[in-house]
């Protein structure tokens, strides 16, 4: 068995040498920040329906979804496959404002009819998102190479870190969009090979009938991902940066198809959990993991290779985005066009958030925990992006939805929250509650300012 983990190793660094291949040199700003092609030519909708597929199938998310299902069945399955309509109602939200009120990307749109303030308090809520994406994808990896804190983890995490930073500064978001193409085809090749090992041994009747449609037995969850629809997106600028670089229609196709696929191979992959729950396999916290283990260094292989495949995509377009929103946003809300400089600025921030963005990794943070409570912080986000123009935009409005909304997940997280707003009595029942009557709250908080200022 000791021979396997060369191979272990050596895919890691065989994948670093393709992926690095793969990814263009991005010499304009157009291509390092709107992925275009050297002739300047905006994306196909291929290429952008790859790439939106691949990079929101996140490690943390395989690995959540086969935990869910491990805990509840087609219920849990189902329950987080629900996050992925968010990328359909995003590309609904995104074309409107982009056919109705012109928007060229949401700080700008922001900035026009929110205010400043209001596009810096947003871009802080961004910044804290792609913080988390950095340690929750990382931290996946590492779990195939040694337990939490082991040096085989640590050095892993570190080594892929490293890797998809090297072929990002090369690239920008270009390179991301390229290196989707060959991880969706992969991880694609990959799904097939892990669901054919695991239908022969259950009927698909077995596997969709399993679990309890009960509020207490996922429901709850289900209900959580289906009120965080309308706001959890906009807080993702690996999503919705790929809404603003090509045409409308074309865009909101790949959207619609992209979230699609994405719901599919979620659900497929919580039939992992749902397989290992009916083996009676014991895993803590890791299901994916300990069903390829108990099947040998073969799957175990494999199952790297799908962790790191997916990993991969979302940390490259987290550092894309991440050089984006410092090196062109930000700059442009302080009044500085930095020009071919802030290609430059974007590499710093890059190199920045590889190092800090780790420190979470090695302290145990659970992933699941990366999804659900900033969703419920960005809850305020949902009125601002899907009632702007039905109800008359504000500034007031939009920090009186933004903050209650964070002050709500803060407060979720913190603890304390009284006991009425639980809905039901399973896990998520103080979840479920915050963001439902949350949601509500938000919702009059953004509508209250403009009801005055009509007067």
């Amino acid at each position: 068995m000791e021979h396997y983990g060369l191979y272990f190793w050596g895919f890691l660094a065989i994948y670093g040498i393709v992926m690095y291949l793969l990814s263009p040199r991005a010499q304009t700003v157009g291509s390092f920040f709107n992925g275009e092609s050297p002739l300047g030519k905006s994306i196909s909708m291929p290429l952008l329906t790859s790439s939106i597929f691949i990079s929101w199938i996140f490690a943390k998310s395989i690995t959540n979804a086969a935990n869910l299902g491990e805990k509840y069945g087609i219920v849990g399955g189902i329950a987080y496959a629900t996050y992925w309509l968010c990328i359909p109602v995003a590309g609904l939200a995104i074309y409107r404002l982009r056919t109705k009120f012109g928007a060229r990307g949401l700080v700008e749109f922001l900035t026009t009819h929110y205010g400043q303030w209001a596009a810096f308090a947003f871009s802080a809520a961004i910044l804290i998102r792609l913080f988390n994406e950095v340690w929750s994808n990382t931290a996946v990896v590492g779990g195939y190479y040694g337990a939490s804190g082991s040096q085989g983890f640590i050095i892993a995490a570190l080594l892929f870190t490293l890797i998809t930073l090297l072929y990002s500064l090369r690239g920008g978001l270009r390179g991301s969009i390229m290196t989707d193409v060959a991880q969706a085809l992969i991880f694609i090749l990959l799904l097939a090979w892990v669901m054919g090992d695991i239908l022969p041994q259950n009927t698909l009747p077995t596997l969709l009938g399993t679990g309890d449609w009960r509020l207490e037995a996922g429901v709850d969850l289900l209900l959580v991902a289906a009120l965080q629809l309308f706001s959890y997106p906009f807080h993702d600028p690996v999503l919705t940066d790929r809404g603003f670089i090509c045409e409308e229609k074309t865009m909101l196709r790949a959207f619609v198809i992209s979230g699609i696929l994405g719901f599919i191979a979620i659900v497929l992959f919580s039939f992992v959990g749902i397989h290992a729950k009916l083996i009676g396999l014991t895993a803590s916290g890791n299901v994916p993991a300990a069903l390829a283990g108990s099947m040998g260094a073969g799957a175990l292989l494999v199952m790297t290779i799908v962790m790191v495949i997916a990993a991969g995509s979302t940390l490259d377009s987290t550092f894309s985005s991440l050089s984006k929103l410092v090196g062109r946003d930000l700059a442009e809300l302080l009044g500085k066009n930095l020009g071919t400089k802030a290609i430059g600025v974007g590499m710093i921030a890059m190199v920045i958030f590889a190092i800090f963005g780790n420190i979470p990794m090695f302290l145990g943070t659970d992933i699941l925990k990366a999804t659900t409570i900033s969703g419920t912080m960005v809850i305020g986000l949902a009125p601002v992006f899907m009632l702007h123009g039905w109800i008359r935009p504000t500034p007031l409005g939009f920090h009186l939805s933004f903050w209650l909304g964070i002050a709500l997940g803060i407060w979720l997280v913190l603890g304390g929250l009284p006991e009425f707003l639980k809905i039901g009595e399973g896990d998520s029942a103080m979840l479920l509650g915050v963001n439902f009557y949350g949601l509500i709250l938000c919702v009059i908080a953004y509508w209250l300012p403009s009801l005055w200022k009509n007067r």
